[in-house]
């Protein structure tokens, strides 16, 4: 039941945010009429404060979450198993290094560091996704280095080695195959921690910038007529809860999967 429910609202996510390609710019029209309208026949979420559809415009914030998702762990993986990798197949003072690095990184609160660069940047989609790449990437070299030193002695390794065989092409047959299973878990992770991060940037109004439409900007814009119109915060929040929450839970499931004494156990 609860692997169904994930797979139901991560596939209705990712429909919503190719759907919101058809909708375009009708998301931003301005309809006075309509100002602050409940929802009805006309408008299932009801409207905002200049009479846009809320519905359409939580589509286009999913669309917007999906994007700096991808787009965050995709660089983040790349990067953060490129560096972790390396680290922990080649030892000695090249370790120590990118561990004093990463150790460095770690020492300041990720979403703090997030903020701060967001600042600097200024506003926008793409600052937001090198935002939290410059923060997201440690997390995957970390674990890229500590599963590399676990099988870097193993004798089909060793025997690349004693054959002569490049070192990239050692790292990419013999030793990302076997550390991609826990990145990948990692990275389920990463998804949901992306969404969130986005939302609370553009919330403190650091991300993506109106007439742009983002969940945590609409968070943001709903707060003022929570009495009068709470149906503004409560349709992108409940989007933003539902997605994390089936992205996390798509991760713990995954986890489970590939621990052989937890499968073995529910086996049995």
């Amino acid at each position: 039941m609860i692997r169904i429910f994930s797979f139901s609202v991560v596939g209705l996510w990712v429909l919503l945010a190719l759907f919101g390609f058809m909708i375009g710019e009708s998301a931003n029209q301005v309809s006075l009429e309509s100002f602050l309208a409940g929802p009805n026949a006309n408008y299932l979420f009801g409207t905002d404060e200049l009479g846009r559809s809320v519905l359409q415009r939580v589509v286009l914030g999913a669309q917007t979450s999906l994007f700096v998702a991808l787009g965050v762990v995709f660089f983040s993986f790349l990067i953060g198993t490129s560096i972790g990798v390396i680290s922990g197949y080649l030892g000695g003072w090249t370790d120590r290094i990118i561990t004093k690095i990463i150790d460095v990184f770690l020492a300041f609160p990720g979403l703090l560091l997030a903020i701060a660069l967001a600042a600097v940047l200024g506003p926008g989609i793409e600052n937001v996704v090198l935002a939290l790449v410059t923060v997201g990437w440690v997390g995957y070299a970390r674990l890229a280095r500590a599963q590399t030193l676990s099988i870097r002695h193993r004798e089909h390794i060793l025997a690349a080695r004693a054959l002569a065989v490049p070192m990239p092409v050692t790292l990419y047959k013999h030793v990302l195959p076997l550390i991609l299973a826990p990145l990948g878990v990692e990275a389920t992770f990463g998804v949901a921690g992306a969404v969130i991060s986005e939302a609370g940037l553009s919330f403190l109004g650091l991300g993506v910038q109106p007439p742009d439409a983002s969940w945590g900007n609409m968070i943001k814009e709903g707060t003022r007529y929570l009495l009068v119109a709470p149906h503004l915060v409560l349709a992108p929040g409940i989007a933003l809860m539902l997605v994390v929450l089936a992205v996390n839970l798509l991760g713990d499931q995954w986890r489970d999967y590939l621990d052989v004494k937890t499968r073995n156990t529910k086996d049995n």
